[in-house]
């Protein structure tokens, strides 16, 4: 074992270890490594920011489970009122991983002015509102304050502000069927602009805007124990479906969960893909970096052949031959991957600071800017699988030493 480790060292930094042909393809072949290994980081980071994003704005506005009753049937529009009044409200002791438990109502109504009008969706929300998951949407003015008394602070979307010609300050008309019914007078109200937020979701800001809770609740005649749904956030995204188990054992039998990755199958669905193809790219790429490896290592060889007939006439087993060569492919391909990860990462955190490259169509990706996002583990397990691979496709070729013999190893210049 310390003849193959001396060899080894021998081939790397000897000054025995002239390299002629192989210089070119050895440095093709680290560079392909990191390469490949940059591309890997930057297709796993892009995925995983995406993802989170998108997720972060879904949640954002529906929570992760939402709890509602049977009669309502997840519609957007609260239909039949739930009472507030359950165990598990304000605080879910009951289940673990759950961070927040917020009461909402909704409204379907129409905003009138002067020139135009558009349909919206009232979301109604009060004091205990999660408020900490949207304040990065707020692109001007202040978030409404619902604690004290009925006010008719209203917080709009700036695509919807944008369509309507409505600025922070300005007083609208919205208009509600009364228990959806057409044939009746509709109750208006008068709100004021306190604020706008714009989550990039085209979808969602189209629809929603945020209004005082009790509005809702004096439109529906409505008891003020009695709301619309509650939203629950948890700690663990990944843990949604498990939690949502939990939940419903938790909750009386005329209540109901539902998921935001049952509400929104298709952008999850969506999303879902990315993994195939960060999957098709790792693989690609761990290909084409193990080819340039194998090439590397089959040149190594050959310049090496007067040397493993040397050691072979001296005894030295073909395993051990091989070794050298793999411990000397290794050694390269961890070059490579040094490489890669510091200018892959440097990528990232550059890209993640400053957010460099944005999208050319942002409304198809619900965010104007890449994002970016990987952990260490990630990082780690990444590397490892690398180097792993490649030294695993790299055993068939250095079977070919097998192949050489002392007498014609003599004779080879």
């Amino acid at each position: 074992m310390n003849l193959e480790y001396f060899i080894a060292k021998r081939l790397i930094k000897g000054k025995e270890h002239k390299i002629s042909i192989s210089a070119p393809i050895i440095k093709i072949a680290i560079a392909a490594i990191a390469l490949g290994l940059i591309m890997m980081l930057v297709a796993i980071a892009s995925s995983e920011g995406l993802k989170l994003k998108i997720r972060e704005k879904v949640s954002a506005f529906n929570g992760h489970i939402q709890i509602t009753n049977y009669d309502n049937n997840f519609s957007d529009v609260s239909v039949a009122p739930v009472s507030s009044k359950q165990d598990f409200y304000p605080n879910f002791t009951s289940v673990e991983g759950i961070e927040h438990i917020q009461a909402v109502a909704t409204k379907a109504g129409i905003i009138r002015t002067e020139e135009t009008f558009e349909g919206i969706i009232a979301k109604g929300i009060g004091p205990d509102y999660n408020w900490k998951v949207f304040e990065e949407y707020i692109v001007e003015g202040r978030l409404p304050e619902y604690s004290g008394e009925l006010n008719n602070e209203v917080l709009i979307s700036g695509l919807t502000a944008n369509r309507l010609n409505l600025k922070i300050g300005d007083f609208f008309n919205t208009f509600f069927l009364k228990d959806g019914d057409a044939s009746q007078m509709p109750n208006q109200r008068r709100f004021e602009i306190v604020g706008i937020y714009d989550s990039g979701f085209e979808e969602i800001d189209a629809l929603y805007i945020f209004i005082d809770v009790r509005h809702i609740q004096r439109m529906n005649k409505w008891d003020d124990d009695q709301i619309g749904k509650f939203e629950v956030f948890l700690t663990d995204f990944d843990a949604m479906q498990q939690k949502e188990n939990e939940i419903r054992g938790k909750i009386v039998a005329t209540l109901d969960t539902q998921t935001i990755r049952q509400k929104y199958y298709k952008i999850f669905e969506w999303i879902g893909l990315f993994d195939f193809n960060v999957a098709i790219i790792i693989g690609i790429m761990i290909i084409v970096g193990g080819i340039n490896m194998i090439t590397a290592l089959l040149v190594l060889i050959l310049e090496r052949t007067q040397m493993i007939g040397i050691l072979k006439a001296l005894g030295t087993p073909n395993w051990s031959i091989r070794k050298v060569f793999l411990y000397n492919a290794a050694y390269l391909i961890a070059i490579g991957l040094l490489w890669g990860n510091v200018i892959g990462l440097g990528f990232i955190w550059l890209q993640n600071k400053f957010k460099i490259f944005k999208f050319p169509n942002p409304e198809e990706y619900y965010i104007d800017y890449i994002p970016v996002h990987i952990t260490m583990p990630t990082v780690v397990l990444l590397n490892i699988g690398v180097l792993i691979l490649c030294l695993l496709m790299l055993l068939v070729p250095s079977y070919i030493v097998t192949k050489i013999t002392p007498v014609k190893a003599m004779k080879f210049e």
